[in-house]
């Protein structure tokens, strides 16, 4: 272990301040980074940059780039790949419960309770509505935050917070992904939204493993569209090099 002698909560501010440029994309990848320059624009010493930068080297965010800094990682095709497959398990299986979850309640008519927690069918709707409103919405964070809220409602209506637990480590690096998805219109953002509502129709209706194909299905078909585009950027890129 090593003595912190920034404070945690300013270490954390930094932290967030830095890895949300970069998930946005103001910090854009192969973007180099130094800690006299952070430390510049957020007002703070270097002190709590260096932690922020130890922590994000080890969550893949920022490499080394020699003596200039650090540089923002380019998003891995095939990384991004491998991402999504424990993504598209990991939504399978939440869809999957929260329908059994849903229509056990509803056996037991206790989906006014469910509602109260924020965490039933109703709940699911509004997040549909207000995903399909962020369309013409100029704010690209606010789009990926509504797709965000969806999966990680349904995530939550699961029951099984293991299934938060495990995927939230990786979700920084789908916020990437989806910034680049939405960017570039690799998908409809009508198309994108009909899926989420036809799993949340088949979560509500109980069909538990069509919902869990459809999730699946999902984040398999963002991944293969994300990754050819982001393979014909880097080819494109090797042919300007040469």
């Amino acid at each position: 272990m090593y003595k912190i002698d920034a404070p945690t909560q300013l270490i954390e501010q930094v932290y967030d301040a830095i890895l949300n440029a970069i998930c946005s994309g103001a910090l854009p990848p192969n973007e180099k980074i130094t800690q006299e320059g952070l430390a510049e624009t957020l007002g703070v010493s270097r002190q709590p940059i260096l932690q922020a930068f130890q922590l994000l080297k080890r969550q893949g965010f920022i490499e080394e780039s020699g003596r200039k800094g650090v540089m923002v990682t380019a998003i891995d095709p095939l990384r991004l790949l491998q991402l999504y497959q424990v993504r598209s398990v990991m939504d399978g299986l939440a869809a999957r419960e929260t329908a059994v979850r849903w229509a056990q309640q509803a056996r037991q008519a206790k989906e006014d309770a469910a509602d109260d927690a924020g965490l039933g069918p109703a709940q699911g709707r509004a997040l549909i509505v207000e995903g399909r409103a962020t369309a013409n919405a100029d704010d690209l964070n606010h789009r990926i935050l509504a797709d965000m809220n969806f999966h990680q409602f349904i995530y939550r209506a699961s029951g099984n917070p293991v299934i938060a637990e495990t995927t939230a480590i990786h979700w920084h690096h789908i916020r990437r992904a989806m910034g680049a998805i939405l960017s570039n219109d690799v998908r409809s953002h009508v198309a994108v939204w009909d899926e989420h509502e036809a799993i949340l129709d088949a979560i509500i209706a109980g069909k538990a493993a069509l919902a869990d194909k459809l999730a699946r299905e999902h984040a398999e078909s963002a991944a293969d569209h994300l990754a050819k585009v982001l393979m014909q950027q880097q080819y494109a890129s090797k042919r300007r090099q040469a």
